[in-house]
């Protein structure tokens, strides 16, 4: 089973995975690790501050690669990251597609305006943030409605925390 976890920065995507390794024994890999890597070793031409619209056609071609690999090789893995498109299972056959779950963590406008400090303030929870000065309340409102009406329209697993960060999650993610 390849399980992929999507969403915008700061929703708990890592922390979602990491719970899943320690539930399921699974694999998981990062594609920001991947996007790093590639960076620094001077594979990649882009830079950590290129475009989501630039990295992830760049990325995706890998990780794609990676999925059809373990399910080939009858391998569990967790993918987790910002970078997988949202018409992702285009991109995989028939004999693939039954080996792939999806899910994408999404705050409410609402749950961003009343626990944008306890957002910031978690950040750091699985891995550490060197400056994510970037992350506005306005930013996370936009990219999570993005994400939101994305999801809706690919017809998409998401999961739409509005009250409770973990009681919220779970009742999305129970089936995981």
């Amino acid at each position: 089973m390849i399980i992929l976890i999507s969403g915008s920065s700061h929703t708990g995507k890592t922390l979602l995975a990491q719970h899943l390794v320690e539930k399921y024994k699974y694999f998981c890999l990062s594609i920001d690790h991947i996007k790093m890597g590639l960076i620094r070793s001077g594979v990649c031409p882009l830079s950590p501050e290129s475009s989501d619209d630039e990295l992830t056609p760049y990325l995706w071609n890998i990780v794609k690669e990676i999925i059809k690999t373990a399910i080939e090789n009858e391998q569990n893995l967790i993918i987790e990251g910002c970078y997988i498109p949202f018409d992702f299972m285009d991109h995989f056959g028939s004999d693939y597609k039954p080996y792939i779950k999806y899910i994408c963590i999404i705050f409410s406008e609402n749950y961003i305006r009343e626990n944008f400090a306890l957002i910031k303030d978690k950040a750091n929870v699985i891995e550490k943030r060197l400056d994510d000065s970037y992350c506005t309340k306005e930013l996370l409102i936009q990219e999570n409605k993005f994400n939101l009406e994305m999801c809706k329209k690919h017809n998409l697993n998401y999961a739409l925390i509005e009250n409770n960060y973990i009681s919220d999650l779970k009742k999305y993610t129970n089936d995981i």
